[in-house]
């Protein structure tokens, strides 16, 4: 009896299609090998399709910073009102580096926050993939999410500083001005540039896990190169014209002195930075993410 069971089993198994056909299947709707990359179109039709879930995780990553601290989420204001004024102790009085700056405290408010954000997402990019391992074997989605959704969390993350700044302009005696509605242009071509640096990078520390260990070097480095303490165009004089433009528009650089422009009364708008900076932005941003998809096939391996 356990032989006929068996048997009517075995026969109420359909046959499995034959390979052309069940190619045609998967091609039809919109299934394909787990080995093989997508075209960078369907990519990015997939990284949109799962916007809910990217928000989800984000926002979720963005509070959970500083949950398991007494104070919360007051935190998010606390720590960059305290870097804003140890730096000013360091820089401002003991060093007495402002050199002619009208508002100094102003100045180094918005190169600390600004900053603080591009070493984040920086430093936390890098590891988007290698940080997550388990989930990247685990589960079948456009492995880009990871670097976005770190860039998200952290831009999350400062926005309390970002309003702390606006306080800061108030306090140290800036009139508001319609340029101030310029921050927010100058956050998101920011973290878009971020965004593309981020993708660089963890492709790059997937790649060789050792180049992880330079992050923290490199983010040090841009630190001084990006006039977060004092201009940029402090330390160039001297340096040949060639040398002292690429300094002053380098991305970094032109990051803090968006911000500045948009929110210092004693800083005009220049356009010609703020075109240079949409060009990094987008440049950044594009060339990023077509390197990471490129290797989208290798996260997760070995």
């Amino acid at each position: 009896m356990a032989d006929v069971a068996q048997a009517a089993g075995r026969a109420s198994v359909p046959p499995a299609p034959p390979v052309e056909e069940a190619r045609k299947l998967a091609d039809r709707h919109g299934l394909r090998a787990l080995s093989e990359r997508p075209p960078l179109r369907q990519y990015l039709r997939d990284l949109w399709q799962r916007r809910s879930f990217l928000w989800t995780l984000s926002s979720a990553e963005s509070r959970a910073q500083n949950e398991a601290n007494y104070l919360g989420q007051l935190w998010a204001v606390l720590n960059p009102a305290l870097l804003i004024t140890s730096y000013y102790l360091i820089f401002g009085l003991l060093l007495g580096t402002r050199g002619g700056i009208d508002n100094f405290v102003g100045f180094l408010g918005i190169g600390v926050i600004m900053f603080a954000f591009t070493s984040t997402v920086i430093t936390r990019g890098a590891k988007a993939i290698t940080g997550k391992l388990n989930l990247v074997r685990t589960l079948h989605f456009p492995r880009a999410i990871l670097p976005v959704s770190v860039t998200l969390t952290e831009l999350l993350a400062s926005v309390p500083g970002f309003a702390l700044l606006f306080v800061l302009m108030f306090a140290t005696g800036e009139r508001p001005d319609w340029e101030w509605l310029l921050f927010p242009v100058a956050v998101a071509m920011q973290g878009l540039a971020l965004l593309g640096f981020a993708f660089i990078a963890a492709r790059l520390v997937n790649a060789s896990p050792d180049i992880a260990n330079l992050i923290p070097i490199i983010v040090r480095l841009l630190r001084y190169v990006s006039g977060v303490f004092f201009p940029v165009v402090h330390y160039v004089e001297g340096f040949p014209t060639v040398v002292q433009e690429v300094l002053t528009m380098q991305p970094f650089a032109l990051m803090l002195t968006t911000g500045r422009q948009s929110l210092l009364n004693g800083e005009a708008v220049v356009l010609s930075d703020w075109l240079i900076m949409a060009a990094w932005s987008v440049g950044a941003a594009v060339v990023g993410l077509v390197l990471f998809w490129q290797a989208e096939t290798r996260y997760g391996r070995g």
